[in-house]
């Protein structure tokens, strides 16, 4: 249960969070360097299913939100609908703020410019999720499913439960090209955030307002 004195303080931390997700995942699909794996994921799914690319991502996160139900054991009504909450605008922030930097033309920049929007990216993702995801409030359901491998199934592990997390995505990402016969949003970023994007958010959790603490409660 989330103290009244500290809602405030956590409600500013959890929008600042949200739209610093929302904008590192769309610095790295702009640098067109490699997304994060969720994002790299539904970019494929939108090209294949010639839908918008917040829709897409909207449609995944009620999938996984699903899913998480299922891992949870029991129907969890706080943890289902603040999923959803979450997904909604953070599924069309990511879509608005990549059109905001398309005339920026960052996909257009020396490789190693690239490469450094794409790592910074990594990290607004990395210490955006490590924030909402000590709000205790609402969080992503992509992140929730991470959270739940992290804390209920891997002895508190960010690494490990980030990396088990993408084993869906990676999945839908190899059907989209035998699909279609291409791969979009794939690169450096991805790889880099398959296997550090965890680990980040672990280094976060100390070294970023480490006031806030996590209250897992499954």
């Amino acid at each position: 249960m989330v103290k009244q004195g500290n809602f405030k303080k956590r409600m500013g931390y959890l929008i600042f969070a949200i739209v610093l997700d929302a904008f590192a995942n769309a610095l790295m699909i702009n640098s067109n360097m490699g997304s994060a794996v969720w994002t790299a994921s539904a970019v494929n799914i939108s090209s294949v299913l010639h839908s918008s690319y917040g829709t897409t991502l909207f449609v995944y996160a009620v999938i996984v939100t699903v899913v998480n139900q299922f891992l949870l054991g029991k129907f969890d009504g706080h943890i289902f609908l603040s999923n959803l909450l979450f997904s909604l605008p953070f599924s069309y922030l990511v879509g608005f703020f990549s059109f905001i930097l398309d005339p920026f033309k960052l996909n257009a920049l020396p490789l190693l410019f690239r490469v450094a929007v794409d790592v910074l990216g990594l990290i607004g993702v990395s210490v955006g999720t490590s924030i909402y995801q000590r709000c205790n409030l609402i969080q992503h359901p992509n992140d929730e499913l991470a959270y739940l491998l992290r804390f209920k199934y891997l002895h508190g592990s960010a690494g490990w439960g980030q990396l088990f997390s993408y084993t869906p995505p990676i999945i839908i990402m190899i059907i989209c090209y035998f699909t279609t016969g291409q791969i979009l949003s794939v690169g450096i970023g991805t790889v880099l955030a398959m296997f550090f994007q965890g680990i980040i958010i672990g280094m976060s959790d100390t070294i970023v307002l480490p006031s806030l603490k996590h209250h897992y409660s499954f």
